[in-house]
């Protein structure tokens, strides 16, 4: 009998490194027909995996991510309406590589375009937006650019807005995850990037059929984008992502020989983090944290929410368990724009931080003049009066 309780002890023991044993195993054998590769989980950026995850190669069509961004920003803000008409120009429908066959002089709608970016990576509908945007796809490039530079990123610079094979237009593994969480931020890119098959010109002779270049969203559970890439320098290349159970991954796959070893590894890499990770979600990104008044704004009021989900990210096998957060304003000024960082909620563990999320502004609120502050004192003057 002692001698079982021993052994039991033994067992139980050695138990977790078995565990993390296997899960090395697993890692090795992760993504090694790739170049380089990344696992991340949205909501918290933490990475769960990573292959040479700095290393400046070339991302084909993943490059888009970057325009599509800029697109969905413009669109947000007011700039562009997804009815707008765009002209096709010559440059644009010359574009050779994957297409949807624009022709000089027609006219199509910057959603059926973005749709023809989203789903067919398209290069004549997104050079046909980066002039639309920017006047030239070079002073539209500018703007891509610009965005990398805003985000931090150290291994990325391009040269055009297709991700066509140029001397100087490269990103990297962990560059092309930050790309792809911040595009998801924008929630209305799964409206499109999670779609199958669709068509372009639906009422006219010239039907185009669009089929997914991503093959996940149909063969995946919980997949619903985001973008494929393929040249000759860039080989087979993938950003997915995939949802379950509250936690999102974002699964980066670089230089690829074969397209089907690629979907195959990348499906590998989710069910890696999937089977191993699990969520801990105490506040959602639309769940309102706090509102702040303003007596010299347009609006009375804003909304405070959380750039991502809140949560932490644990071994499966881990218990649950108990965690804290502190919430932090900044000091704010007018004007503030929708999605301006106003402060941030930290998640401990006891006395230990765990991770912090940015806050931000739902809405955007312009400072009143002078004369429009005199006009609303007098408002609320006759108001006060009336009352």
């Amino acid at each position: 009998m002692k001698k079982f309780s021993y052994i039991l002890l033994l067992i139980l023991f050695l138990m977790p490194f078995t565990t993390k044993a296997e899960e090395k195993k697993q890692e090795v054998e992760l993504i090694k027909n790739a170049t380089s590769g990344l696992l991340m989980e949205q909501s918290t950026g933490e990475i769960i995996f990573e292959k040479e995850k700095d290393k400046q190669v070339a991302v084909a069509s993943m490059t888009k991510m970057v325009a599509q961004t800029i697109i969905l920003e413009k669109i947000e803000s007011g700039k562009i309406k997804w009815t707008d008409i765009v002209e096709v120009s010559k440059n644009a429908a010359s574009m050779g590589g994957s297409q949807i066959y624009l022709t000089p002089g027609e006219k199509m709608s910057v959603e059926d375009l973005f749709k023809g970016i989203s789903m067919a990576s398209a290069n004549d509908a997104v050079v046909a937006m980066a002039e639309y945007i920017s006047g030239s796809e070079k002073g539209f490039v500018k703007l891509m650019n610009q965005k990398v530079k805003d985000l931090g990123l150290k291994n990325t610079h391009f040269q055009n807005s297709t991700g066509l094979d140029e001397e100087g237009h490269y990103s990297s593994a962990y560059d092309m995850a930050i790309i792809a969480r911040n595009l998801l931020m924008h929630e209305e890119i799964l409206k499109f990037s999670s779609v199958y098959e669709d068509y372009l010109r639906e009422d006219t002779e010239n039907k185009f059929w669009l089929v997914n270049t991503n093959k996940l969203v149909r063969f995946y559970e919980g997949a619903d984008g985001l973008k494929t890439g393929h040249t000759d320098a860039a080989k087979y290349c993938l950003a997915a992502t995939a949802k379950k159970n509250d936690m999102r991954l974002i699964a980066i796959v670089l230089g690829e020989e074969e397209s089907k070893v690629r979907n195959s590894e990348t499906m590998a890499l989710l069910d890696y983090g999937f089977n191993t990770k699990k969520m801990t979600v105490l506040k959602k990104k639309n769940d309102v944290i706090k509102e702040i008044a303003f007596d010299k704004g347009n609006q009375d009021k804003i909304v405070i929410k959380p750039k991502y989900d809140v949560g932490v990210l644990e071994n499966k096998q881990d218990d649950d368990k108990k965690y804290q957060y502190d919430v932090k304003i900044n000091s704010l000024s007018l004007p503030l724009k929708r999605g301006d960082i106003v402060g941030k909620i930290s998640v401990s563990d006891k006395n230990r931080k765990i991770t912090t999320v940015d806050l931000i502004s739902n809405t955007n609120v312009e400072k009143l003049s002078y004369l429009e502050l005199y006009i609303e004192t007098i408002k609320n003057s006759i108001l006060g009066i009336i009352n």
